[in-house]
């Protein structure tokens, strides 16, 4: 059994969710692979247990125990996954396409996923009176400045598959959680037009149930 560590927590406000650890979960969901989720307190995040640093020597999640082997690194663990379960492929064969699904992947994960989304996301872990409101609006400016319009450049020469490479593949993976991140936020993305279609369609996939903020920790804690 894949066993999945990451922190989920089900506030009044709503189900929030670890945004790498969403990523890692797609990849299991879209590969349909039986997994169990360790959820683990929030706050280990912060206080770093020695048990959390003894799987990921930076005491963050996710790390994917399978087999007596433990790996760390959201995307480390999803070439991990397709390279063991190849089948339904989320990389292209050609070596081009495959860079260029890497390079899209890799900016979801640096730019967004630990770059502006995290201005935003982190004030949700909190009660709303005790939100920095600043933060959360220079994240969101972030996004308009950059990374949305590279978003939508990419989709642009996407060709007919709708997505960041043509067909869903590892480069969608972190705009799965940034959708999951924007159907909370509601930030208006009026100004992008391609980008709010493209992330509607990702909310349209199977796989985005188990990250979806409707969805209860307990509606997804085993698959």
């Amino acid at each position: 059994m894949i066993i999945l560590f990451t922190t989920e927590r089900d506030y009044p406000w709503g189900t929030l969710r670890s945004t790498h650890a969403s990523k890692t979960k797609i990849v299991l969901e879209e590969k349909g692979l039986p997994y169990r989720i360790e959820n683990l307190p929030p706050g280990h995040l912060w206080k770093k247990p020695p048990e959390m640093l003894a799987r990921h020597p930076l005491g963050k999640v996710p790390y994917l125990e399978e087999g007596g082997q433990t790996f760390f690194d959201s995307t480390v663990i999803s070439e991990y996954l397709e390279d063991r379960y190849p089948s339904p492929s989320l990389m292209p064969s050609d070596p081009i396409a495959r860079a260029r699904v890497r390079e899209a992947e890799q900016f979801g994960d640096e730019a967004m996923l630990s770059g502006s989304i995290p201005l935003i996301w982190m004030p949700y872990w909190s009660s709303p009176e005790k939100r920095d409101a600043a933060a959360m609006e220079q994240g969101r400016e972030m996004l308009r400045k950059r990374d949305l319009p590279f978003i939508d450049k990419i989709l642009a020469v996407a060709g007919r598959g709708g997505f960041l490479c043509g067909e869903f593949s590892l480069a969608d993976t972190p705009l799965m959680a940034v959708a999951m991140v924007l159907q909370v936020d509601q930030m208006a993305l009026a100004d992008f037009p391609r980008v709010e279609k493209y992330l509607e369609r990702l909310r349209h996939r199977p796989s985005y149930r188990a990250i979806n903020p409707a969805t209860k920790v307990a509606e997804s804690a085993v698959k």
